[in-house]
C-alpha cells in the first residue's frame, strides 16, 4: 500500500524573551482549533527554506532571510490518509512586526508551557527539542 508523502516546513520563531510563537488553526481547516508552529506545504520546485520564507510572509507579514533559519529537528508522522515529513527550523531574527494575516490566533508561549496547548500529533514530539534549546 502506497501512502502519499506530504512535506511541510515549520518554524519556531523565538522572541527576545525566549518565547515561541504558535498559531491556532482556523475554523474550516483540518484540525481546526489546534495550535501549531507557523509554516506550510513545500510547493513543487521549492526548498523547505524558500517555502518557510514565503509562508511566514503570507501568514505573519514578516520578512525572514534564509541565513536566519537554523534547522533544529523534524517530525515524521503517519496520519490516516498521508505521511507527514516536517522539518522544524528556529528563527530568532526577522524584519517587521508579527501579525496574523489569515485570521488565525497567535500566542507567544514559553517552551515549557507548550504542552498546555492542544497540537496536531506531528507537532507534539517537537516540544522537547524546544524545551532543551531554551
Amino acid at each position: 500500500m502506497s501512502v502519499k508523502l506530504v512535506l511541510v516546513a515549520a518554524c519556531a520563531l523565538i522572541d527576545a524573551d525566549g518565547r515561541v510563537l504558535i498559531a491556532q488553526r482556523p475554523a474550516g481547516k483540518a484540525m481546526a482549533g489546534l495550535w501549531e508552529f507557523p509554516g506550510g506545504k513545500v510547493e513543487a520546485g521549492e526548498r523547505p527554506e524558500q517555502s518557510l520564507i514565503r509562508e511566514l510572509r503570507e501568514e505573519l507579514g514578516i520578512v525572514v532571510k534564509e541565513d536566519c533559519l537554523a534547522p533544529l529537528t523534524f517530525a515524521s508522522h503517519l496520519y490516516p490518509d498521508f505521511h507527514l515529513l516536517m522539518p522544524l527550523y528556529v528563527c530568532r531574527r526577522w524584519q517587521g512586526i508579527v501579525a496574523a494575516q489569515e485570521q488565525q490566533k497567535l500566542k507567544w508561549v514559553r517552551p515549557n508551557d507548550l504542552r498546555s496547548y492542544p497540537m496536531p500529533p506531528a507537532d507534539e514530539p517537537l516540544i522537547p527539542h524546544l524545551e532543551t534549546l531554551l
